[in-house]
């Protein structure tokens, strides 16, 4: 079971249609009683994370009917569906990545949907409603910048400036507050660290050159599996900071993205402590 080229053009125009009636009509207009909690105060899910996700499941099933799928959603209702993921062809989704932002009015969200076939990464999708654009990666194939238009632009990084200039993307908060810590006295070598608290648009600007290297402390697969696969496809080098390459399939470590193997090589030396 392979995904083909028409099936992976179908996926993308799944993701437009239910961003367009299920996600964008909300964006700005949540009333208090559309948001909830999750894990944490916030850990938050809208109604249009719900309702997108169902949308997108359901028109999934029709297009792959073998495939199982992974939504963030019905994770958080039921923790064994993620057991789902290295068996056969998966379809891994996050309806809404940055909710927080999604539901705070800001403009930083999008929508990440991969497909997992064995356990391996072969395609990738971080698709930013606002602007109806989207990068995908088919493995094998190169990173691609999409747009409404039909235009396609292939995403091939560049050597790295020295560490001194480099921007980067940190969370923090997903570490324990002894590794903050030590994490924050590190953050002085470089140009600029920050979170967009969206893995979405932190990949895209990491495929894109914008930024040159990504710390986390959380794999959750809907957040990194699409990403990932991108960021490699575009150039970047990504391990866990303890030197495994990273798989779908994982739940636990701590995941180190960078434009370059020298890059990755010294910022894991500055970070070893997250081994």
């Amino acid at each position: 079971m392979r995904l083909t080229p028409e099936q992976s053009d179908a996926l993308i125009q799944i993701v437009r249609e239910v961003a367009a009636h299920e996600i964008r009509p909300l964006f700005r207009k949540l009333d208090v009683s559309d948001i909830d909690s999750k894990s944490a105060p916030d850990d938050l899910v809208t109604v249009a994370d719900r309702a997108a996700e169902l949308a997108i499941s359901a028109a999934v099933r029709d297009l792959l009917p073998d495939a199982a799928i992974v939504g963030e959603e019905a994770v958080s209702a039921d923790k064994s569906v993620l057991d789902r993921v290295g068996q056969g062809q998966v379809v891994v989704i996050d309806p809404i990545d940055g909710t927080w932002n999604f539901a705070h009015g800001i403009a930083s969200y999008g929508v990440i949907l991969s497909v997992v076939e064995d356990g391996e990464t072969v395609f990738g999708l971080l698709y930013d409603p606002s602007y109806d654009d989207w990068i995908i990666a088919t493995k094998g194939q190169g990173a691609w910048f999409c747009d409404a238009a039909g235009n396609r632009r292939q995403l091939t990084l560049e050597r790295p400036p020295a560490v001194a200039d480099c921007f980067g993307y940190v969370g923090m908060y997903l570490f324990d507050k002894p590794q903050q810590a030590k994490i924050a006295a590190q953050l002085p070598a470089f140009r600029r660290t920050q979170s967009l608290r969206c893995a979405c648009h932190e990949y895209r600007l990491l495929a894109g050159g914008a930024s040159q290297f990504y710390l986390t402390g959380m794999l959750n697969v809907w957040d990194h599996a699409a990403g990932v696969l991108i960021y490699q496809e575009a150039g970047g080098f990504v391990r866990l900071m303890d030197g495994r390459d990273y798989h779908p399939t994982m739940r636990q470590g701590r995941l180190l993205a960078a434009a370059s193997e020298e890059l990755w090589q010294d910022l894991a030396q500055r970070f070893s402590f997250l081994e």
